[in-house]
């Protein structure tokens, strides 16, 4: 039923910090801002010579949450131009074709397909708030099974809200979307009759001494390296995905040769992305929802870690990358 204004509230719900031995992180003190920028894998940073990085490892003053694998991305909340309420993909964000939507009319303008329907469903059902938040669409309830895009999540129970999103991120906006500046979810969403807000908790180990002496030696490694320039930077993580998407190892002896690349930079990277993956030991995530790749039971998509030293995305490209890259989507 279209023009729908459930009047329910979202409200923060500090979670308490004791959870020893590990410190939980769900509440940031010194919290990093970022602009409305796409996420980057950490490896990734030190093609161009980026070395925050290795710092950014193991910063004990970190916040992390997990991210879920929905599609497509939301963002709602209160437009700052006009004050009032907005449903909408990332395209809100857009420098050109912006495409707000504040009611039935201009989402029938702006969008089609199952995305409008989702976009229908959210504006009816989603709860009215100050804040401008991102998140992904899970789906409909009514089931206890869903695959948004790659991965399978199975709930404990059927869900009896109307619609599933997972929010992550928001943002304040003085005047303009297109100026937004993105702040990591420290606070709970409560569920409301009409939506079920899916966050679940992650914590991070602040002891990573294991990981600072890797790091430590990374740093040592990078004096031996000629990095890229951002524009080859580009190519070579489109070529890096070729191999991830065939689920080889990337062979840096060839990419050298083929791009003109020093090899030593490609060391690097994979040192790093060694030091990634050797991060998940440290992490740990509570709540009770299942997750499978096809019929292989797997972690969340993976995780958001914030601290000083940036806001990057640490995920096990070849599980979940490799999957999102040549499997099927149902939504589009």
């Amino acid at each position: 039923m279209r023009g729908l204004s459930p009047l329910f509230y979202l409200y923060e719900y500090p979670l308490s910090l004791d959870f020893c031995p590990l410190a939980s992180y769900y509440l940031i003190m010194n919290k990093t801002t970022t602009k409305n920028l796409h996420l980057e894998h950490p490896e990734d940073m030190v093609l161009t010579g980026n070395l925050e990085v290795l710092d950014w490892f193991s910063e004990p003053d970190s916040f992390i949450s997990t991210k879920l694998d929905g599609s497509p991305s939301l963002v709602w909340g209160r437009n700052p131009a006009n004050g009032k309420f907005f449903v909408g993909t990332k395209s809100v964000f857009n420098k050109v074709k912006i495409k707000i939507n504040h009611s039935h009319e201009e989402i029938d303008a702006n969008h089609e397909g199952k995305v409008a329907d989702i976009l229908h469903s959210c504006l009816d059902y989603l709860p009215r708030t100050d804040y401008i938040i991102q998140g992904d669409f899970i789906g409909y309830g009514g089931s206890d099974t869903y695959r948004p895009n790659t991965i399978t999540y199975v709930f404990p129970e059927v869900v009896t809200q109307d619609i599933i999103v997972a929010p992550h991120t928001y943002y304040i906006a003085e005047n303009d979307l297109r100026d937004a500046v993105a702040y990591p979810m420290d606070f709970a969403v409560d569920d409301t009759y009409f939506c079920k807000f899916v966050t679940p908790i992650a914590e991070i180990c602040p002891y990573r001494d294991d990981i600072e002496d890797i790091s430590k030696f990374a740093k040592q490694m990078s004096t031996l390296c000629e990095f890229m320039t951002p524009r080859k930077a580009t190519e070579i993580k489109k070529v890096i995905n070729s191999y991830i998407r065939k689920g080889i190892e990337v062979d840096e002896h060839e990419i050298a040769e083929n791009y003109d690349v020093d090899i030593n930079v490609l060391r690097l990277w994979k040192l790093v992305y060694s030091i990634k993956m050797d991060l998940f030991f440290f992490i740990e995530r509570e709540d009770d929802i299942k997750c499978y790749i096809e019929d292989m039971q797997c972690d969340h998509e993976g995780y958001v870690m914030n601290n000083q030293f940036g806001m990057l995305k640490i995920v096990d490209r070849y599980q979940f990358s490799r999957a999102n890259f040549i499997m099927e989507k149902n939504w589009i």
